[in-house]
């Protein structure tokens, strides 16, 4: 799967003259198409829906119980800033409340994403994550996040957790 922007990035894009309004709405069309294709996924099988929403349910609480919700949605905002960053698709709205947290960590269903562990030392966030195809090689990474002038700011990091 090649990555696709976001839609925040599209509006970017858009705003700075680099894409067309046809292309903009393209993209935006894709990631529609991709919300009613789970959408109706969800519909069709609502027994393996429902296992994978209190599994999502039970990490968002494990996690959000040890840093809260405010720190992990930023966690997750600034992941979806990350350039090629193929989660970003999912996490690209974290910071909005009306979303609830679960929504965002996919356990059993493709791509996976999970956040595994997160260290605050010395002012300087590190997010241990999950993400890949369910049959497939995960990729577990550590990303570093500091404070910058639009909030939390990530960097891949050469250094393990």
């Amino acid at each position: 799967m090649s990555f696709r922007p976001t839609p925040p990035q599209l509006f970017d894009e858009f705003d700075a003259g680099r894409i067309t309004r046809e292309q903009l709405h393209a993209g935006l069309s894709w990631h529609a198409e991709g919300l009613v294709e789970e959408i109706v996924e969800a519909h069709e099988d609502p027994v393996t829906n429902w296992w994978e929403a209190m599994l999502a349910k039970r990490a968002a609480a494990r996690i959000t119980s040890r840093h809260g919700t405010w720190r992990i949605r930023h966690v997750l905002a600034a992941l979806s800033r990350l350039p090629d960053f193929e989660p970003s698709r999912y996490l690209w709205n974290a910071l909005h409340p009306d979303v609830p947290l679960h929504c965002f960590f996919r356990m059993r269903r493709e791509p996976l994403f999970r956040l595994l562990k997160l260290e605050n030392r010395n002012g300087l966030i590190r997010a241990l994550i999950e993400h890949g195809p369910v049959d497939g090689k995960l990729v577990r990474e550590t990303y570093v996040l500091e404070h910058g002038r639009d909030g939390l700011v990530a960097h891949p990091s050469p250094l393990e957790v």
